[in-house]
């Protein structure tokens, strides 16, 4: 046995091809040959698309799916896995440009063949589509479970990770778990590979195991043994390796199996033997393939244990290409193995409790049912198929230890339903006089009934041939009624008379006539309208219960399986009927998400402009609070848009549009927090004057972003800080004679030179208030939210202000940082410019009301900000803001108190480095929204890790505790990472590369993607000690390092003369 340690595993690899292929008798119409009944693959290879569409196939699916199907009836998996291989090598030499077969193609492919298996009496379409009660939360696509599916994953991304090129074969008739990293060494591997699993030797004697030697070279595979046998091939610990159905051929190996399709009898394995004419054989993958390599075998011994002489010849020429490659075994440690037995206690029990299941959950008795209660369903029970009007059939008729299924049967051209009903006890084979039906004999099934011998089996049938699958028991037609499960519900409780005269004039079929008739791609089908179903009930209780669930994985699949007008009908239907507009919001982005992913990744990016006139009318009723009537424009504007990648892109982006519009008005609820009061009004022509500091968020940023700040809640922690020993952003706002606003903005002095003027003596100059880049946008806005000039009005606007102020108002604003610094330059100039404003009108505001002040402001200026950067530059000193997952959103501020000597402590080792880069938050800040609003796992755990950061770091601060604080700025900087991806340039990584050996901590301000760095050092005052350090490392250019303090003293109102520039004013402080 080889040993199986744990290591370092490589990525999964990148299959060339993966193949599904039959490997197993299948059931055929009485007197047909195979090749008349050969079941078309195409339920299988849509399969495989759509796995590969929604993801499951990995990061990187294989160039070629393939489902192939047997050239005869009883190939055995054996020459099925040749068949697979020879059909793989074909294409691959296609694909390659070569006109005939090459076993080149095999050298450096990598291949997967799966085998689908004998038919399944617990599932239509087999085992491999055999539905497990699992979710997986994590996956790209949600989708049903099936084994094909879990069986997927664990072979491309644990058992084959780490292997050489060659082909992997799996059966598909077990459920098999392994360890995330199974730890097979591949070093010097050589010929041919078997998976075994460790298993009990009582389970062994109904199953294969492997003897190895010492150095883990199987020396034989003993099936069904005898207790010395088994015992024989166990280990220490007494578990022996049971044979999994997993094997792994080298590219050689491979190579030499692949040149035996040439050879007969080998040829009628293919079909291309099919095509020659050659007479059928079947062998198995195990026993006639991989046993003629086993050590203990000799060629004799080998040749002999073969059937007929096809058989025996076929293992001769086996012997002869693949007997000199070693055979070893890898039998992983903690895998479990279970193979799908024909019996229902086994089966119920496997789905029961699944071993090695990630989500543990239990199964529920009922699966691909829609059923309406109330239900007495008992123990050991099994229902599938049921449809909702089988549901009153249902009702009062209490079911223990029973299999009730539902089926798509096609005969010929007819599709119908028809129902199966048998016991858990009962055995499909045993004959009839040895075995039960609905778990007692039948002698006591036909007295409780009625029913006779003769009317399940014909008179001709020897008796050691009647059992339950030859018996006539399920109706399938009727020539004047419609049938229904109760006509199979009877007969548990037999109703004489009526019941079993309408049964006896049916047309009845045996579950072996029903198993070729099956309408696999129905089935298929009828389950994905189901699942599709539940996640329109599952769409509804996650938005109306505001839960932190993803609904990404289903809208994706959604589009994929072509149900995305459902998901978006439910989707609208939510927005329109929810009470809570922060619940109509998330839908809205739902739906964005659905057009987003219906581009399929083409027609530009997400974000972009959402001010198309054709939407202006919806917009306007969300606008007015006509959510219903908004959502309805919306959906209807939405089907112009939906013929194009590019236009869906657009519509997208549209309804993120309109998701904003009900984020404004959540967030506008803050403006009962503001509270304004009158003050004398100063005299005309005297200068309001506000400086503010710079603010750092230290821990907790993106935490206050609407609407992650009233959904989830939010803490951050800010520093209100000097940059260079001064306050870097100012506003001053006086009274002027004229009925006008005069709007400047300055450079980085009240003194400087007018960097834009502009006059408004119009309302109608102030209606692009809400356009971020016009010009005086912010001071605009100011004026319409602090209501000194109320718009819109009938009242012009020289008029409001003759009448209200006597006169206009001169606005001028400056600001010391750059564009995008990170520092909260905007927001702060926005409470600037309000508590000017506010003053220069003759009222008063406190912190409290400007921090929602500029909260209302922003998002009628619909930049969508957060309340940290008011926070952190309007409240002095060290603090740490608050806001509660509720509306209204009110912010709470806590100062937090430090050890005496630590602020000067931080003023000596806190510094700002300027990167040089320009930040671009708005696309951040989009993108935050939209995978918050999506609930991506990422997104919901790092706000949780914010907030507990936030509160960490404040910890820290009152203790003093410099390398503890530098721990909480590098997790924040790995948390700003993960909340917006991209905000970090290569520039700033090898900025923060070089520092890093000199700093606690270090973190970008802000939402990261340029401005401003800043930096704990170990070493106090290291300003130019960091200079030298950056002008030595590569790549980085016009950076700057500049001192920071903690401002402690607020920021002040000061009202002063009419002419600053002369110096001579008079000056009242204003406590604000």
């Amino acid at each position: 046995m080889l040993p199986c340690t744990p290591r370092h595993q490589p990525q999964s690899p990148q299959f060339a091809l993966t193949a599904l292929a039959a490997g197993y008798h299948r059931a055929t119409k009485s007197g047909t040959t195979r090749s008349d009944t050969t079941e078309p693959p195409d339920h299988k290879t849509p399969e495989l698309e759509s796995r590969r569409l929604r993801g499951s196939l990995g990061p990187r699916p294989p160039a070629l799916l393939l489902a192939v199907e047997d050239p005869w009836a009883r190939l055995g998996s054996g020459g099925a896995t040749l068949n697979a291989l020879l059909v793989a090598a074909e294409h691959l030499s296609a694909r390659a440009g070569c006109t005939v077969v090459t076993s080149d193609v095999l050298r450096d492919a990598r291949i997967l063949i799966l085998h689908m298996g004998r038919d399944f009496s617990f599932d239509d379409c087999g085992r491999a589509f055999t539905c497990l009660p699992v979710e997986e939360p994590s996956t790209q696509a949600e989708a049903l479970v099936c084994n094909l599916d879990s069986l997927l994953g664990t072979m491309t991304q644990r058992l084959c990770v780490g292997s050489p090129p060659g082909v992997w074969v799996c059966s598909t008739d077990m459920l098999l778990t392994v360890p995330a990293v199974p730890g097979i060494d591949w070093d010097g591997f050589q010929g041919v590979r078997v998976i075994a699993v460790p298993g009990s030797q009582a389970y062994a004697r109904n199953h294969g195991v492997y003897l190895t030697d010492e150095e883990g070279l199987v020396h034989n595979i003993v099936y069904k043994g005898t207790e010395a046998q088994i015992q024989q091939c166990a280990g220490p610990d007494g578990t022996v390796p049971l044979v999994c159905g997993v094997v792994f051929f080298s590219s050689d190996a491979a190579e030499q199996l692949l040149a035996t399709h040439v050879v007969p009898p080998l040829d009628a394995c293919t079909y291309m033997g099919l095509d020659s004419g050659a007479p059928p054989i079947q062998l198995s993958l195990f026993f006639d393939v991989v046993l003629c390599m086993a050590e203990g075998m000799t060629e004799e011994e080998f040749v002999k244990g073969g059937g007929d002489a096809s058989v025996k010849s076929a293992r001769s020429v086996l012997w002869t290409a693949l007997h000199t490659f070693p055979l070893s075994m890898a039998c992983i440690p903690n895998a479990s193995y279970d193979y799908m037995t024909t019996s229902a206690s086994d089966h119920i029990r496997s789905l029961t409790l699944l071993p090695g299941s990630a989500s543990h959950l239990r199964f529920c008795k009922t699966a691909h049912s829609h059923v309406d209660g109330p239900l007495e369903i008992g123990p050991g029970c099994l229902l599938s198929g049921l449809a909702a009007d089988s549901s009153p059939a249902l009702q009062g008729c209490p079911l223990h230890d029973i299999v009730l299924q539902g089926h798509h049967v096609r005969l010929r051209d007819l599709p119908c339903r028809v129902f199966t009903l048998t016991g858990r006890l009962d055995d499909w084979q045993s004959p009839a006089d040895e075995a039960t039906y609905l778990n007692m004999p039948w002698a006591e099934f036909f007295h409780r009934t009625g029913i006779r011998e003769g009317d399940v089996w014909d008179a001709e049938m020897p008796r050691r041939s009647r059992c339950l699958l030859s018996a006539r028991l399920f109706p399938v037609l009727h020539a004047h009624e419609a049938l229904g499960l109760e006509d199979v519900l009877w007969l548990l409780a037999p109703v004489a008379g009526e019941r079993l005269a309408r049964w006896r004039t049916a047309w009845r079929m045996s579950w072996q006539e029903l198993l070729p008739c099956l309408d696999r791609v129905a089935e298929l089908g009828a389950r994905r309208d189901l699942f599709f179903l539940q996640g329109q009930h599952k769409v509804r209780q996650v938005l109306l219960g505001c839960r932190d669930s993803s609904l990404q994985p289903l809208t994706r699949s959604a589009v994929h399986e072509g149900y995305h007008e459902a998901v978006l009908g439910t989707l609208d239907e939510v927005a329109s009927t929810a009470d809570d507009a922060g619940i109509a919001a998330r839908a809205l982005a739902c739906i964005a998400d659905v057009l987003g992913c219906m581009a399929r990744g083409e027609g530009g990016l997400r974000s972009g402009p959402a001010a198309n006139r054709e939407w202006a009318s919806a917009f306007g009723r969300l606008e007015s609070g006509d959510i219903a009537g908004g959502v309805r424009e919306l959906a209807a504007e939405r089907q112009k848009w939906m013929s194009s990648p590019a236009l869906l892109v657009r519509a997208a982006r549209h309804y993120e549009g309109a998701e904003q519009i009900l984020i404004r008005q959540a967030v506008m609820s803050s403006c009962q927090f503001v509270t304004v009061g009158e003050v004398e009004l100063p005299p005309l022509g005297h200068w309001v004057q506000v400086a503010c500091p710079a603010r750092l968020d230290l821990s907790g940023g993106w935490s206050d972003t609407p609407p992650i700040t009233y959904e989830h809640g939010g803490a951050v922690v800010d520093v209100a800080v000097l940059v260079d020993g001064c306050r870097p952003i100012g506003a001053q706002v006086r009274r002027i004679r004229k009925p006008e606003l005069h709007l400047t903005s300055l450079g980085g002095t009240p003194q400087s030179e007018a960097a834009m003027e502009l006059v408004c003596r119009e309302l109608e100059h102030l209606q692009d208030y809400c356009q971020p880049h016009a010009p005086g946008a912010l001071l605009k806005a100011a004026f319409i939210c602090t209501q000194v000039v109320q718009f819109p009005s009938q009242k012009p606007l020289g008029a409001q202000l003759m009448e209200n102020f006597g006169g206009g108002f001169e606005v001028q604003t400056w600001s010391k940082l750059p564009h995008g610094s990170g520092l909260g330059t905007s927001s702060i100039l926005a409470g600037a410019v309000m508590a000017a404003l506010y003053r220069a009108a003759g009222k008063t505001a406190s912190t409290t009301s400007l921090i929602h002040a500029v909260l209302h402001l922003e998002q009628r200026l619909t930049t969508g900000g957060g309340w940290q950067d008011q926070v952190g530059g309007l409240v002095p000193g060290i603090k740490i803001g608050r806001s509660k997952a509720q509306l209204p959103l009110r912010v709470e501020v806590e100062k937090i108190l430090v050890p005496d000597g630590f602020t000067q402590t931080l003023n000596d080792h806190l510094l700002l480095v300027y990167t040089g880069k320009t930040r671009l938050a708005r696309n951040l800040l989009q993108d935050v929204v939209r995978n918050w609003y999506a609930r991506l796992p990422s997104a919901v755990q790092n706000a949780d890790a914010l907030v507990s950061n936030a509160e960490e770091c404040a910890q820290a601060l009152r203790q003093g505790n410099l390398p503890l604080l530098g721990q909480c700025l590098e997790r924040y900087w790995q948390q700003k990472k993960c909340m917006a991806p991209g905000c970090e340039p290569l520039a700033v990584r090898r900025m923060m590369a070089a520092l890093q050996p000199h700093v606690y901590g270090q973190c970008l301000a802000g939402a990261g993607g340029g401005g401003f760095l800043y930096v704990l050092t170990k070493a106090p005052r290291q300003k130019e000690a960091l200079h030298q350090i950056l002008a030595k490392t590569e790549g980085l250019d016009n950076f700057s390092v500049h001192s920071i303090e903690v401002d402690m003293g607020g920021f002040p109102v000061d009202v002063v003369g009419c002419d600053l520039k002369d110096g001579a004013h008079s000056r009242e402080d204003v406590a604000v």
